[in-house]
């Protein structure tokens, strides 16, 4: 019988880099061999928000190296109503918060409603540091708990966002990780660092590196 591998996966929502392993993430979900828990980061959120007018271009750039290698696409649609934004932040407090409520919610749908805030911000071009965007996403997706926990963010939502981010930081730090997205693998009781870059390469190489093929 084929052990379970724990993957911890630490991330931003809207993270371009994120968004260019969702496919490999997505599968690697479904998985019957791996337990995968997400780990949002807050790299993003609050105090880390940042302004877009300053950061469009790099982000740009950075986003046709990455189309390149994973073959995820970002829209003109992202590009002139989400970058070309200059009142704009880069700001995951409220993806974050998305993400979060899911997990305390729906676990089992954490990765689904990751996707779908991908989605919408890259492909769609839609607002998605916006609650009134996000809580409509998953109100479509009947998770409208977490929806309204979006819209009017209660202590326990509140606490549990520092909770977990600052879990998935110690993480990144325990093992010298400076950005997202990161893998860290439990196999047979053992720690370890994956390469992220097999994300982008797909799923078969992903489960190749895990020993799984």
């Amino acid at each position: 019988m084929t052990q379970t591998i724990t993957l911890r996966y630490l991330f931003d929502p809207l993270c371009g880099w994120c968004y260019g392993a969702s496919r490999s993430v997505t599968q690697l979900a479904k998985h019957p061999a791996i337990d995968l828990r997400p780990m949002p980061t807050g790299l993003f959120a609050g105090s880390e928000a940042r302004p877009m007018a300053g950061f469009a271009a790099q982000a740009w750039a950075n986003d046709q190296r990455i189309a390149k290698l994973s073959g995820r696409v970002f829209s003109e649609e992202y590009h002139r109503n989400v970058l070309g934004d200059t009142d704009a932040s880069l700001d995951s407090t409220v993806a974050t918060r998305a993400v979060i409520s899911t997990a305390e919610i729906a676990p089992s749908r954490v990765i689904e409603v990751l996707a779908t805030i991908q989605s919408a911000r890259y492909v769609d071009g839609k607002d998605v540091t916006s609650a009134a965007v996000v809580s409509d996403l998953l109100t479509k997706m009947d998770l409208e708990d977490a929806g309204a926990r979006v819209i009017a963010a209660d202590d326990d939502l509140l606490h549990a966002v520092d909770v977990r981010t600052d879990a998935a930081r110690q993480l990144m730090s325990r093992f010298g990780q400076q950005g997202v997205p990161a893998l860290i693998a439990t196999i047979n009781g053992t720690q370890s660092v994956l390469d992220s870059g097999v994300l982008y390469a797909g799923i078969d190489r992903v489960l190749t590196t895990l020993n799984l093929t």
